[in-house]
């Protein structure tokens, strides 16, 4: 007997959904993180791109996830001789994408704030830029330029 209100059937799991990453691309077509990852040694883009899967499959309950500021969140990623933070929110309806919005340094505490304010306005770009009808008001208002 299942439990009164909940529209799944007895003995069967939620449904549990697969989380994948997604690259910020601004309107001009350019992908930051991309752009950052394409200069750092092979050896720092594996150790970045093994913690992205990491985070992929563990969510926000990796050990190295923190949360900075509103919706914005961070993974510390271990290069190698640097340390590597990589900002991200998670969207859609089910939190299953993991939108990387910002990557620098660990050295980064007198810029701190400059960084979680571009991720901020990436994240509210990228939402602005999806939501049906949006590309229609774009090209007006890139026409009306």
């Amino acid at each position: 007997m299942g439990i009164v209100g909940v529209n799944r059937p007895v003995g069967r799991e939620p449904r549990r959904y697969r989380r994948q990453w997604r690259f910020y691309r601004s309107a001009a077509g350019r992908e930051p993180v991309r752009d950052f990852l394409d200069q750092v040694s092979d050896e720092d883009a594996a150790a970045i791109a093994a913690a992205m899967k990491q985070v992929r499959d563990t969510g926000r309950g990796h050990v190295d996830v923190n949360h900075l500021y509103h919706e914005i969140w961070q993974v510390e990623i271990d290069g190698m001789r640097v340390i590597y933070r990589l900002l991200f929110a998670e969207e859609g309806r089910f939190s299953q994408v993991l939108l990387a919005l910002e990557i620098v340094n660990k050295k980064w505490q007198s810029a701190k704030s400059r960084h979680i304010a571009v991720a901020e306005r990436r994240l509210a770009d990228w939402r602005a830029r999806g939501r049906p009808g949006a590309k229609v008001a774009m090209a007006r208002q890139a026409k009306s330029k």
